[in-house]
């Protein structure tokens, strides 16, 4: 891997190692959502939840999207995805299925959902 090839003047190296920070973050984002999504059907009775996360990432990856600009790649290398109004599904969904033995089978299908922006 170029990765393991340590030189300054390696323009591979940077799109390697680009990639591989893009790869981590977007593995680190699924995580959030997923850790966010199970505390959220299994120990909250508040609404707006996984809005709450979502926004949170959101805001998160327009920091990553301006230091990665800032590092002067092109302003688009990041995309920021729409989490937010999946999210609001999400609440939305969660809140009318509360006593259905169905609820899991749908949450479980908006979460799919939302995994989709992550290969826009």
């Amino acid at each position: 891997s170029t990765l393991l090839t340590i030189n300054a003047g390696d323009y591979i190296f940077y799109t390697d190692w680009a990639w591989t920070s893009f790869v981590v973050f977007s593995i680190s984002q699924s995580t959030m959502l997923v850790v966010g999504a199970i505390y959220y059907m299994l120990f909250t009775g508040v609404p707006g939840t996984a809005t709450y996360y979502a926004t949170i990432m959101t805001i998160y990856t327009w920091v990553a999207k301006g230091a990665w600009f800032a590092l002067g790649y092109p302003y688009d290398f990041v995309v920021v995805p729409v989490w937010i109004p999946s999210a609001m599904l999400l609440d939305l969904a969660y809140w009318a299925t509360r006593r259905n033995k169905h609820a899991a089978i749908l949450i479980g299908g908006v979460l799919v959902g939302m995994s989709l922006p992550l290969f826009n």
